[in-house]
C-alpha cells in the first residue's frame, strides 16, 4: 500500500494529525469480550476445585471438560464461520453465541453432579464457537491490513481485562458469601446479559460485505484451494502451539497445590491475565512492524520457561511467577495467530479461514488438557509440565522451518 495511502487511511477525520483509527465496530466488540469474560471468568476461575472439592470429580474428568469444551467451541466455528461467508453477516452469528453463553450460567449453579457441569460447558463452549470466527472475521472486515496486529491486540486486550477482572470479582463475592461458589456463579449472569445488549446496540456489519452471494451451503474442496500454503502453515503451527499449550484449569490445580487457598484460586487467572492484558495491544503494534517468527519465537520462550518454572521450582511465588510468564507468552501469540489466519485468507472465505483454524487448535486443546490430566494423574504434575516444555521447543523448530511459508502468500 503506498505511504500516502496509508496516511489517509491511519488519518482520524476529526483530528488533523495523522494517527491510527481502531474502527468502532473493533472496540464495541473489545468491550463485549470484556463483560462475557468477566462472566466466564468468575466461573472458570472456581471451576477446577468446585469440580474436585465440591462434586467430587477426579482430575482427569476436570481435563474432560476442559478439553470436551474447548473442542466442541472448535467445531461450532467452523460452521459459524462457513454460515457467515455464505449470508454475508457476522452479526447475528455473534449475538447468538454471547446469547447461548450467557443462558449457560445458571446451570453451573444449579449442577449437583460432574455430568452436569460438563452439559453446562458443553453449551457455553458451542456458544463461544458460534461467535468466534464470525467476530474475528468481522475486525478483519472492518480493519486496513495495516492495522489488523493493533486491531487484534486491541480486541484481546479488553478481553483480558474481563479474565481477570472476573476472578477478582470472584474472589470477592468468595469472601462475603463465605466461599459459596454457587451463588458465585448466580452473579455470572450479569456481566453476561450486559455483553448481550452491547452485541444489539454496539456491534455493525461491514455495510455491503455480501459481495459474494450463498450460493453454496457448505465449504467446497475447492474453496479449501484457496486457501494457500501460508494459511495452512500458519494451521500446523497453531496446532502444536496448542498442544504446548493445555488449559489454563491445571494452572489452578497447580497454585492450589503450591499453598495458595480456595478462596484466593481466582487469583492463578488474575496473575495470568493482567500480563497477558498489559501485553496484547503491544505485542500487535510489533506485529504490524516486524515479522511474526520473531514474535512467535519471543512467545515460545516466555511458555517453555513458565512449563520449567511450574515443573522444577517450588513454592507458592514460584507457581504464581510461572503462570504470570504463561500470561507473557499469551500477549505475544493470541493476537498475532488471529493477524496471521486474516492474512492469509482471501476475504470471501475469511470466516471459513478462522472456523477451520479452530477447528484444528481446538482439537488440539482437547488433546492437550487429557494428556495434560493423565499425567498428572500418573505421573504428577511436574510430568504435565515438563511435556509442555518439550512441546514447546518443537513448536520452535516448526515456526523456524515454515518461517517462509507464513510470511509470503498474503491476501491483505
Amino acid at each position: 500500500m503506498p505511504d500516502v495511502e496509508r496516511t489517509q487511511l491511519e488519518r482520524d477525520p476529526d483530528s488533523a494529525s495523522p494517527r491510527p483509527v481502531i474502527p468502532r465496530t473493533v472496540w464495541a466488540l473489545g468491550f463485549v469480550s470484556l463483560f462475557m469474560d468477566i462472566s466466564s471468568e468468575m466461573i472458570h476461575g472456581l471451576l477446577p476445585l468446585f469440580l474436585t472439592s465440591t462434586l467430587g470429580a477426579s482430575v482427569v474428568m476436570v481435563g474432560i471438560v476442559e478439553g470436551v469444551g474447548e473442542a466442541t467451541a472448535a467445531i461450532a466455528k467452523v460452521f459459524s464461520g462457513v454460515i457467515s461467508d455464505r449470508i454475508g453477516r457476522r452479526k447475528p452469528l455473534i449475538l447468538l453465541g454471547y446469547g447461548l453463553g450467557t443462558l449457560s450460567k445458571p446451570v453451573f449453579a444449579i449442577a449437583g453432579a460432574p455430568g452436569v457441569v460438563l452439559a453446562a460447558r458443553f453449551a457455553d463452549r458451542v456458544g463461544k464457537g458460534l461467535r468466534g470466527a464470525p467476530r474475528d472475521a468481522l475486525v478483519a472486515d472492518v480493519t486496513p491490513p495495516f492495522l489488523r496486529g493493533r486491531a487484534y491486540g486491541l480486541r484481546q486486550a479488553l478481553d483480558t481485562v474481563g479474565a481477570f477482572a472476573g476472578p477478582l470479582i470472584a474472589m470477592a463475592l468468595m469472601a462475603v458469601f463465605a466461599d459459596d461458589m454457587r451463588t458465585v456463579f448466580w452473579f455470572a449472569l450479569v456481566p453476561g446479559a450486559l455483553a448481550v445488549l452491547l452485541v444489539v446496540f454496539g456491534v455493525e456489519d461491514q455495510a455491503g460485505r455480501a459481495e459474494h452471494p450463498a450460493t453454496r451451503p457448505v465449504l467446497q474442496l475447492s474453496d479449501l484451494s484457496q486457501l494457500g500454503r501460508g494459511f495452512w502453515a500458519v494451521v500446523i503451527i497453531g496446532v502444536v502451539f496448542t498442544l504446548a499449550r493445555f488449559s489454563e484449569a491445571f494452572l489452578v490445580l497447580k497454585a492450589h497445590d503450591a499453598g495458595l487457598p480456595l478462596a484466593l484460586a481466582p487469583l492463578v487467572l488474575v496473575t495470568m491475565n493482567i500480563v497477558y492484558s498489559i501485553g496484547a495491544y503491544p505485542a500487535g503494534v510489533w506485529a504490524d512492524r516486524a515479522p511474526a517468527t520473531w514474535l512467535f519465537l519471543a512467545g515460545l520462550s516466555f511458555l517453555f520457561s513458565a512449563d520449567m518454572v511450574l515443573a522444577f521450582v517450588p513454592g507458592l511465588g514460584a507457581a504464581l511467577f510461572g503462570i504470570a510468564l504463561w500470561g507473557a507468552h499469551m500477549a505475544l501469540t493470541q493476537g498475532l495467530l488471529a493477524k496471521l489466519v486474516a492474512q492469509h485468507a482471501p476475504k470471501h472465505l475469511r470466516g471459513s479461514a478462522f472456523g477451520l483454524f479452530n477447528l484444528a487448535t481446538g482439537v488440539a486443546v482437547l488433546v492437550a488438557s487429557l494428556l495434560a490430566g493423565a499425567l498428572w494423574e500418573s505421573l504428577g504434575a511436574p510430568a504435565t509440565f515438563i511435556t509442555g516444555a518439550g512441546l514447546a521447543l518443537l513448536s520452535a523448530l516448526l515456526v523456524l522451518a515454515f518461517a517462509p511459508s507464513v510470511g509470503s502468500d498474503a491476501r491483505g
